[in-house]
């Protein structure tokens, strides 16, 4: 709640390496890009701040490299893409439901979907151009989109409160949703990579909700 943002290296004594100053209400998304340069981070305040390492320092608060205030409510959701290496995806909540996509080098905002509720989670597809968000009310469904298009590709459901947090398997095929209802859930939603797919099956089921956890 004091707005902080402190990244330890609990490998060493002194273990506070960066602290970065700039969001005015709670942090609640973070994220790290692939290469562990940038990092970004949502707050309660709408803000959106990416931070560049490069020019981090653990003796003073780091100065944002972007502040991006285009969200108009929390932004909690945060993706970096795969296959792009300063492309963002950030998600807004109930006041804004709005999927927005960034180049973190230059700030520019690319796109901006309305998704029509609240947007709790996003995950990149690891093997095609695909983005699967999830949501809040009023259906708490996930939604899979074709990047860069954002054709709905699907709608999921299942979850009977929001869908606070996604988690994809190492082979990038199924992803693990978790939400307020206290349930885990399966999906088998981003298929099987193209060099791996065996023969096709009658009436094959794609998006089926393999299995809950209660």
């Amino acid at each position: 709640m004091d707005s902080q943002i402190v990244n330890n290296d609990v490998r060493v004594r002194s273990h506070i390496v960066e602290t970065y100053s700039g969001h005015h209400q709670e942090v609640c998304g973070l994220k790290w890009s692939a290469s562990g340069q940038q990092l970004a981070s949502g707050g309660n305040d709408n803000l959106l701040h990416i931070w560049d390492r490069s020019v981090a320092s653990s003796n003073s608060p780091t100065q944002w490299l972007h502040r991006l205030e285009d969200h108009t409510a929390a932004v909690k959701a945060l993706a970096w893409c795969p296959f792009q290496g300063n492309l963002l995806a950030s998600g807004g909540g109930g006041g804004d439901r709005c999927i927005k996509f960034w180049n973190t080098h230059t700030g520019a905002c690319l796109n901006s979907i309305d998704t029509g509720s609240q947007v709790c989670a996003l995950l990149w597809n690891k093997n095609e151009r695909e983005l699967l968000s999830s949501h809040g009310f009023t259906q708490n469904q996930l939604t899979l989109w074709k990047y860069p298009s954002m054709v709905k590709m699907a709608e999921l459901t299942g979850h009977t409160s929001r869908v606070l947090f996604l988690a994809q398997s190492p082979d990038g095929c199924t992803v693990a949703s978790a939400a307020g209802d206290e349930t885990l859930r399966f999906w088998n939603v981003f298929g099987t990579p193209e060099i791996a797919k065996p023969a096709p099956k009658a009436n094959p089921e794609p998006f089926a909700h393999l299995n809950r956890i209660r």
